[in-house]
């Protein structure tokens, strides 16, 4: 009743409009607002934000890089010598301690937005996520017995869509739900699972019995696997390496998918499944527009990467089909009669290649990883 003088109708609903005086936390101008202090405040004291990615900044202290990544006002801060995470650490605290201490975790093991960054064995990290994939399995509402077991996430009627009944709304949110909490999982810890969480989550509006039967086995799968994690070992900083492959043909509008990931010596520090955008007419056709699907995440890569202060000396793609690579290499001159109508934009890789940012390898598909 205080503020009843203020109110007016709109619509037919009654309003009260306020100014704001502080920031509100979740609103996109308050995420503004702070990053670009934040920001300012790193580079006030030397840091260098990285150009291709807005949440790396790195300087030198002591002839050695000191870099931190940050997500709102989460923070990891790395560098050689450990009194220099101590003193920003102090800085910190003197910038922002006055709103509530700002506290750090010290070691090899680490919760950092959702993961586990366990740098316990030298020159490997592992992420793991098996508390998140606890709460996944107690959450969901099929439960499996302790000798439940099944060895792949899908089986092989993965991509065929099926009519059935569709689900109720409780069961198609719960669905909705997971499969969105499996892509997290997927892209962090578990790549293993990516290629089945890519197709559910195109079934997510009109998903029916089949579908749930294909969550259920994938979440099978996680019980089964519960202890498993994602190992990164880096064994030469200038060279990365791709695996872009394409399965032709395998939805059930006759569309391809592609799959890739990328290492710079033990397991995928970045990977890649997807529903291509076209039909193609052969399977050297999809991969090379697999290519393409994956060609700016290659090239942003070695861009990011060289920004860190590493030199990319190779940046490879391996495939193997020997057709695209003459495509891929050649562009045009190479194109017969079933590839002289793909749009040249499939030839941008080619261009890539010219200039020395790319090179296309054959690697035959037993070994593609």
């Amino acid at each position: 009743p205080t503020y009843k003088e203020y109110v007016t109708m709109e619509r037919g609903k009654r309003v009260i409009y306020t100014i704001i005086l502080r920031a509100i936390y979740g609103m996109l101008e308050s995420a503004m607002l702070w990053y670009k202090k934040f920001r300012g405040d790193l580079e006030s004291i030397g840091f260098e934000f990285n150009p291709y990615d807005g949440c790396i900044a790195n300087r030198i202290v002591n002839g050695k890089q000191h870099t931190i990544r940050f997500h709102v006002d989460d923070l990891m801060s790395s560098h050689v010598d450990p009194k220099v995470n101590d003193k920003f650490l102090i800085w910190l605290n003197k910038m922002y301690g006055k709103h509530g201490a700002v506290k750090a975790t010290r070691g090899k093991v680490h919760e950092f937005l959702g993961v586990i960054y366990d740098f316990c064995e030298k020159g490997v990290l592992k992420l793991r996520m098996e508390d998140y994939m606890k709460r996944m399995l107690d959450d969901f509402s099929v439960k499996f017995a302790e000798n439940d077991y099944v060895k792949t996430p899908a089986g092989n009627d993965l991509f065929k869509k099926k009519r059935d009944k569709p689900l109720e709304k409780e069961r198609k949110e719960e669905f909705h739900s997971v499969v969105a909490k499996g892509i997290f999982l997927s892209k962090r810890a578990r790549p293993d699972t990516q290629t089945t969480n890519s197709v559910l989550a195109t079934r997510i509006k009109d998903s029916n019995e089949n579908d749930w039967r294909k969550l259920v086995r994938l979440m099978k799968y996680l019980h089964s696997t519960k202890n498993k994690y994602l190992t990164l070992r880096m064994d030469d900083p200038s060279r990365i390496l791709w695996s872009i492959d394409a399965a032709f043909g395998v939805h059930d509008d006759f569309v391809s998918h592609t799959g890739a990931t990328m290492t710079m010596g033990r397991g995928a520090m970045q990977s890649v499944s997807k529903k291509q955008r076209l039909n193609t007419r052969s399977s050297t056709e999809a991969e090379l527009v697999g290519v393409d699907d994956v060609v700016t995440q290659v090239l942003w890569t070695k861009l990011f990467w060289e920004a860190q202060g590493y030199p990319v000396k190779e940046n490879i793609i391996q495939q193997d089909n020997k057709s695209a690579i003459l495509l891929e290499n050649n562009g045009r001159r190479s194109a017969g009669k079933r590839s002289r109508a793909l749009n040249l934009r499939y030839f941008f890789i080619n261009d890539q290649v010219e200039k020395g940012n790319v090179k296309i390898e054959y690697c035959p598909t037993d070994e593609m990883t």
